[in-house]
């Protein structure tokens, strides 16, 4: 009799410290996604920061080259526009890049300006901040991938559904951004 009243109030309690553990861990993997998008936003501002001062640099060279000035203007306006998800953002993101690109092919026809040390700068400071968005998106997205995957497996879906935990958006570029555009400043490969 005494086994009997030890199973039926050991059994809940397991039951309750199952989904506890669960809850918890769903709790902190949601945290850490939520974190390591802060730290990919934190780095496209930087990017987005940078963008007028090599705009109005290329500008002072290349001042007939106005349709690309302004694709890239729109493009981080576009850019700056808060988007429903990563997946908007980084959509945002790709037409920002390609605008990026195009500005940079452009800047390899001035040679005063490929010797300007402040779009050197410029350009290096672009470069670096490219690379930290590249490494906080395989952060968060491997964070992404941990919270889906707990989300969808047995029998932590269970408490997934019960207490609304959802799958979290990839940060992903298209294949046209992927291509990292090689620049050749007379000798000097960016």
């Amino acid at each position: 009799m005494d086994l009997i009243i030890l199973l039926v109030i050991a059994v809940p309690l397991l039951v309750l410290l199952w989904g506890v553990v669960i809850y918890n861990g769903l709790v902190r993997l949601r945290n850490l996604v939520q974190e390591s998008w802060r730290q990919i936003d934190v780095e496209l501002h930087r990017r987005h920061d940078l963008i007028p001062n090599l705009v109005e640099t290329v500008q002072g060279y290349a001042a007939h080259e106005r349709q690309v000035l302004e694709s890239v203007t729109a493009a981080r306006a576009a850019a700056l526009t808060p988007a429903s998800g990563p997946a908007e953002q980084a959509a945002n993101e790709d037409m920002l890049s390609q605008a990026l690109g195009r500005l940079l092919a452009v800047a390899e026809a001035y040679p005063q300006l490929r010797a300007s040390e402040n779009f050197l700068q410029l350009q290096t400071e672009l470069a670096t901040t490219e690379d930290r968005i590249a490494a906080g998106r395989r952060f968060y997205n491997a964070n992404v991938r941990e919270l889906n995957t707990r989300v969808e497996q047995v029998p932590s879906n269970i408490v997934a559904g019960m207490f609304g935990f959802t799958r979290a958006e990839y940060f992903e570029t298209d294949d046209v951004a992927r291509a990292v555009p090689r620049v050749d400043f007379g000798g000097r490969t960016v």
